[in-house]
């Protein structure tokens, strides 16, 4: 098996989970967050500065990566570990969320998913089969079968529909993946929001035996207590001994409150987009570089923090970064919003370590501003 997840404790306040994931390039240990390097880099990041900021694992995009440059070149500079440079794990997503979020663009049937490309508007089809080729040729530790996303708000009679056929294109990606040795196939738990729609899906897929399993179709703009309703009930319908896999969160609530449902695994674009637009994450809640409140200000962005940006470059210098459109200005705000969430996840292994997950919880809601 390519790779296996190991429970080593459960929290004694919470019941969330410690573990270490071992894949081909390496161990994980979880829970983790895995930023998203969407077109194998993650945006304005240089693989040593992820290595600095300790990202265990990162994630590619199987959509993007098909249309340019092509799986086929990727294969052959020997894989995304080697085209990148990075030689820790990769994870990557079937394309299947980026497919479906084309509305318009898209047409789905049982075979697979006819859509039009968004860069040249060019006329492409994914079914499970292909959608194992590509990341087969990308090379990734652990690859995600093609699922239908259903969107939110969506009908019982839909949602079904399109969770049954997730788990017939779960099947089919199964018998068409090649390399079992090097690289674990993650399924997919669908459902929506309905209870008894996600205890179908998930005994289904969990019947087809993967060694990983993933919830889909949560964070598509359903309201966050409905989705950690739907955790609570899913969560532990999923194996204990097989990592959990929470698609698509990354805010910091979202984070914890994921952790304390059960779940071993996130990723999502949210650190890096915001950090495009001046926003940065502290340890008091989420700051706007834009405010001309920080046109003097030459603190740190995070008192607390010991990242290379709070530790060399002022509120005020960062300011001006971002007004003049400069590119250090992504780069800056990345890396502390990176940083920052890793780090969080690091302080949430150690209170499950010490069964104090709630206490911290409540702990870092309080400074942060969230609701109790």
């Amino acid at each position: 098996m390519a790779v296996k997840y190991e429970l080593i404790k459960e929290c004694k306040q919470t019941g969330a989970r410690l573990g270490k994931l071992y894949t081909p390039h390496g161990v994980i240990e979880t829970p983790i967050f895995m930023p998203v390097g969407t077109q194998a880099t993650v945006k304005s990041m240089a693989p040593e500065e992820l290595k600095e900021i300790e990202a265990q694992i990162i994630l590619s995009n199987t959509y993007h990566l098909y249309l340019r440059p092509g799986h086929e070149l990727v294969e052959k500079a020997g894989g995304l570990h080697r085209f990148m440079n990075w030689d820790r794990p990769i994870l990557t997503d079937s394309g299947g969320f980026q497919v479906f979020s084309l509305g318009d663009l898209r047409k789905i049937s049982e075979e697979g998913v006819e859509f039009r490309s968004h860069i040249d508007g060019s006329k492409h089809f994914i079914s499970p089969e292909k959608a194992m080729q590509i990341q087969n040729s990308l090379g990734p530790d652990i690859m995600m079968a093609f699922d239908e996303c259903a969107p939110y708000p969506a009908d019982w009679e839909y949602v079904k529909k399109s969770l049954e056929r997730t788990t017939r294109w779960a099947k089919r990606c199964k018998e068409a993946h090649k390399n079992t040795d090097t690289q674990a196939l993650f399924g997919i738990i669908q459902g929506g929001m309905y209870k008894d729609l996600r205890e179908q899906s998930a005994k289904e897929i969990i019947d087809i035996d993967f060694p990983g399993y993933a919830i889909g179709g949560l964070s598509v703009g359903e309201p966050k207590p409905l989705m950690y309703e739907v955790l609570e009930y899913t969560a532990p319908l999923m194996p204990k001994d097989k990592a959990r896999y929470l698609m698509g969160v990354g805010s910091p609530d979202c984070l914890i409150e994921g952790v304390i449902r059960g779940i071993d695994m996130f990723d999502c674009v949210l650190p890096t987009r915001i950090a495009r637009n001046g926003t940065a994450m502290t340890s008091q809640g989420r700051i706007s570089i834009k405010q001309a409140k920080y046109y003097e200000d030459f603190t740190a962005l995070d008192p607390e923090c010991s990242c290379y940006t709070c530790k060399n470059y002022t509120k005020a210098y960062l300011r001006h970064l971002f007004k003049a459109n400069e590119i250090l200005s992504s780069r800056l705000f990345s890396y502390h919003n990176l940083y920052f969430l890793l780090k969080l996840m690091a302080n949430v292994r150690e209170a499950i370590k010490s069964d104090r997950l709630m206490d911290f919880r409540n702990e870092f809601f309080q400074k942060y501003g969230y609701a109790l």
